[in-house]
């Protein structure tokens, strides 16, 4: 995943925690690999079970997509709560071959 800040155009102003929600969406759902099949998940040694994992992120950030059209306003904690989870899953994922 890019920083978040990399991935906005230069501007004199920050987005709003909406936009910067949906960028981050956007970026954990590009870095992981959501539509891949569960075989190519589960290969047996495994250090937590990616597929659980992905379906859980996966969870939240339908959760987020649903709460933003809603017209929710989240906050930066809620901005970095989700990060955390992406960070970590994707570690994880890692040390499980499933993502380099």
């Amino acid at each position: 995943m890019i920083p978040l800040s990399n991935a906005l155009p230069h501007s004199p102003r920050k987005p709003d925690t909406a936009t910067a929600m949906h960028i981050l969406i956007a970026q954990i759902r590009s870095a992981l690999p959501f539509d891949q099949p569960a075989a190519q998940h589960c290969n047996g040694n495994c250090q937590g079970c990616s597929m659980k994992l992905l379906e859980f992120l996966a969870t939240e950030l339908d959760t987020w997509e649903q709460r933003l059209m809603q017209g929710e306003q989240p906050s930066l904690a809620d901005l970095s709560q989700l990060a955390k989870s992406g960070w970590k899953i994707h570690r994880v994922l890692q040390r499980n071959g499933v993502v380099e």
